[in-house]
């Protein structure tokens, strides 16, 4: 066999091994952004931070760009503990979008003053300029108040009187026989002698999370900038992170007594991932894409 023979007939067997054998390294693709942000997002709701965090890594290599998943990998990475990737993603997010930058670090500000409150049933003495947002519990079948919810009202109650120039949002949909949770606070609220105009109706909301993006739009129209958050001693964690990432500064966290000592130790690694999920979800970072 002649050497030209000899080099096309290796070149030949090579390119057959390759074809074989498939590619060495499988790397991300454009088309695999959706399904790895949507599997880093179905993991971080599973307790597995570690796969969604891997799965941030590989659809950053190939869209480094992505302020979504920058902004994902800045919250987790700091869930995890992990403050040099927080950085590099908060720099690389700064440099690529400053405004959701600033609001990523907004949301890890409000998740560390959650998790530092405490439940409190006693009032804030504040100004008409802070608002009272009152957060619904789901009515009995028949549209009536669970014991629960009378017991944030009673609480939201004690706040308005305290404050009796502050609007109030009582915040909730869900209806029971035809009857929004909003709806049916206001009428306790109205009949234990606050007046109608004070309270302001959110009767949409089916969720923490739009408790907050509903109630903050009210609250601002009605001229308040900041809010006392009025709901249960094993809620008010999440809900002051959500009303903090919605944009409206919280200056009070009211709650009810029910369950109260045993809310007063910090929250465990199950309840402060419930709160950093919600977190991400009241900035709009979309669950799926």
């Amino acid at each position: 066999m002649t050497i030209a023979r000899r080099l096309r007939f290796a070149v030949a067997t090579s390119a057959a091994a390759l074809i074989l054998a498939g590619p060495a390294v499988t790397t991300a693709t454009a088309a695999d952004g959706p399904a790895l942000y949507n599997s880093a997002q179905s993991n971080f709701s599973n307790g597995n931070e570690a796969a969604g965090l891997g799965d941030l890594r590989q659809l950053l290599d190939d869209t480094p760009d992505d302020g979504q998943a920058l902004a994902l990998q800045a919250i987790w990475s700091d869930y995890a503990g992990d403050l040099v990737t927080r950085e590099a993603a908060l720099n690389r997010l700064g440099a690529i979008d400053g405004g959701m930058a600033q609001g990523t670090r907004n949301l890890l500000g409000a998740v560390t003053a959650a998790v530092g409150t405490l439940p409190n049933p006693l009032p804030a003495l504040v100004g008409p300029q802070t608002g009272i947002a009152v957060l619904g519990y789901g009515l009995l079948p028949d549209g009536s108040l669970r014991p629960e919810l009378v017991d944030r009202l009673t609480a939201a109650w004690l706040q308005a009187i305290a404050a009796p120039a502050s609007p109030i949002v009582v915040t909730g949909g869900n209806p029971q026989n035809g009857v929004p949770e909003a709806v049916a606070m206001a009428g306790w609220l109205i009949g234990h002698g606050i007046p109608a105009n004070r309270v302001l109706v959110e009767d949409r909301a089916g969720s923490t999370v739009q408790n907050a993006l509903f109630s903050t739009r009210m609250l601002r129209d009605a001229g308040a900038t900041s809010t006392v958050v009025v709901t249960s001693p094993n809620h008010i964690r999440r809900a002051v992170a959500d009303f903090m990432v919605a944009g409206l500064p919280v200056v009070g966290a009211m709650t009810s007594t029910d369950q109260l000592v045993s809310q007063l130790p910090p929250p465990n690694r199950a309840a402060q991932r419930g709160i950093y999920l919600d977190a991400t979800r009241t900035f709009l970072l979309p669950t799926s894409r």
